[in-house]
């Protein structure tokens, strides 16, 4: 073996050798530089999502990977974005929750009480998915507790929902978007109330309850309302003084008194009685009556009913009773006849009466302090100079209007305007230092593209310079390395008189044999590249495929 690589065929084939093992490191090290930049395509998905991305990608013939942990699939960089568009056409990643999709593969014969619960699971993929629409929220769970229902009134109960919410980072609901998910779910399931359901972050946080009262009687509502007001009289004030004096030149601080309490009142008042002339007549009401015949006459009574007494005169004497005898009846007066005698009259005037029924706001303002200030105006003098001056009397009394109208001054209210006019301390913050041009990103992975392509080049380099050149400068000239060989050998065998000449042996003998058939292996190597030159491709080609 060790002579058939000293003739001048193993040499050649050596050689062929070296130069294809040259080209195969070429090429890995021009393939490593056209290595593409993987980036993240989705990450935090479930296992059922990442298979069907992953076959989605095969099936794309994509290459992809996954990052440390397999939590995160990688694809090249300039293919994300047409990646994610792909991939959000076939619904993916479709996310952990269970929709109404779920009641699209019932079987025959199942229960009620698996409908039961498929219903439910449905119910709250579906309320979950609909709150993860919002964008500061990146995954919901909702769980739903549904009692049965009962013919009696008194074992009804009411359902109740518990939502877990984890949002994005670096967001965070305000009390109008977790007052939007409470009606969201409570209009989403019969009979829930918006009393009945629970918000809760990823923190523990309660979320829900922050629009309840707390046992001290504050409401973060009306707190907000008072900070709300107050900001908002302060920018009305620092907004109409602003185009005056400069637009960082005035500031304005509010304090409101709001009265939150619920006061209602119904009052019924009655005036004194006016004249009778500019009264309104309620009814009237006349009697009288008329004497058609001969009135009766006497004591009104039980005397005077009584029947008369019996004779005791004499019949032919007269008999004059005394004047009011009992028994007796006095002869009527004379009258004449369709003469009324009694006439009386009822009228009832309208009572002069006021009902008045008063309901308060809630939220009123019992009285506002506003406190003012105005920097000093900057002028510029003769020679260009700009410096601060105070504002005269007619500017502040204008500032001082323009606040009044701004705020809504009232003095009946107790309200008070303090507009002070004083220059203001510039403190000059420093400017963040500028991040240098060799730190920012797209320096670095410019850098980093630039590195690549200057190592792949480098590396070519070394390998043409160290490996192939010398290999095929011996390939172009094996003819002569022999023959220079050749005349060395002879030339040493005829001056043995020389101190630099070496006697032939057996070894030196053989050595020149197997370097005599390395170059004749290496002619025939040669001989059949100019032949077949489709061969010796088909075998290069293969130790490029074997060597990647």
């Amino acid at each position: 073996m060790t002579n058939f690589l000293r003739s001048e065929n193993g040499r050649r084939i050596g050689l062929i050798l070296g130069v294809a093992v040259s080209i195969a490191i070429m090429a890995v090290i021009w393939l490593w530089s056209q290595k593409p930049d993987y980036r993240v395509l989705f990450s935090n998905f479930s296992d059922k999502d990442g298979g069907a991305i992953v076959a989605a990608l095969e099936q794309m013939n994509v290459p992809y990977k996954f990052s440390d942990g397999g939590t995160a699939i990688l694809v090249p960089s300039d293919q994300v974005n047409d990646l994610r568009l792909k991939l959000a056409a076939q619904d993916l990643p479709k996310g952990g929750n269970v929709g109404f999709e779920v009641m699209e593969n019932q079987k025959l014969g199942t229960s009620q009480f698996l409908e039961q619960v498929n219903y439910q699971r449905a119910l709250e993929g579906e309320l979950a998915s609909t709150i993860e629409s919002i964008s500061a929220v990146q995954a919901a769970r909702v769980h739903l507790a549904l009692p049965k229902n009962s013919v009696f009134v008194r074992d009804q109960q009411k359902p109740t929902a518990s939502v877990l919410i984890n949002l994005q980072p670096g967001r965070a609901l305000d009390p109008a978007q977790v007052t939007a998910i409470v009606h969201l779910l409570a209009s989403s399931v019969p009979a829930l109330t918006p009393d009945n359901v629970t918000i809760v972050d990823q923190n523990g946080d309660l979320l829900s309850g922050d629009s309840k009262p707390n046992q001290d009687g504050l409401d973060p509502t009306q707190l907000k309302y008072v900070q709300t007001l107050q900001q908002e009289i302060a920018g009305r004030i620092e907004a109409i003084i602003s185009p005056i004096v400069g637009t960082n030149n005035v500031h304005a601080a509010v304090t409101a008194d709001v009265d939150f309490s619920h006061n209602e009142q119904a009052a019924e008042t009655y005036k004194p009685n006016p004249t009778p002339d500019t009264s309104s007549v309620r009814s009237r009401q006349t009697d009288e009556a008329t004497v058609t015949g001969t009135a009766a006459s006497g004591i009104p009574g039980a005397l005077s009913n009584q029947p008369p007494a019996p004779a005791t005169a004499p019949i032919n004497a007269p008999a004059t009773p005394a004047a009011g005898a009992p028994g007796t009846t006095p002869p009527a007066p004379s009258s004449t006849p369709g003469i009324p005698i009694h006439k009386s009259a009822d009228i009832r005037y309208e009572l002069n009466k006021t009902l008045r029924y008063t309901q308060e706001a809630i939220g009123g303002i019992r009285r506002l302090s506003v406190a003012v200030v105005v920097n000093d105006k900057s002028v510029i003098d003769k020679k260009g100079k700009a410096h601060q001056v105070p504002l005269s009397a007619t500017e502040k009394a204008q500032i001082n209007d323009l606040a009044k109208e701004a705020m809504g001054f009232d003095a009946s209210r107790g309200d008070t305007l303090n507009v002070v006019n004083s220059a203001f301390v510039t403190t000059e913050e420093p400017l963040p230092p500028a991040t240098p041009w060799w730190k920012q990103s797209g320096t670095i992975e410019m850098a980093k593209t630039a590195g690549r392509y200057l190592l792949a080049l480098i590396g070519l380099l070394i390998v043409y310079r160290k490996l192939l050149k010398p290999l095929l400068e011996k390939l172009n000239r094996p003819s002569e390395t022999h023959e220079s060989m050749a005349h060395g050998t002879h030339h040493n065998m005829h001056e043995p008189g020389e101190d630099s000449m070496v006697e032939l042996s057996a070894e030196a003998e053989a050595q020149a044999a197997a370097e005599h058939a390395y170059l004749n292996e290496l002619e025939n190597v040669r001989q059949m590249a100019r032949d077949n030159p489709k061969i010796v491709a088909n075998v290069v080609k293969t130790w490029i495929n074997g060597n990647e």
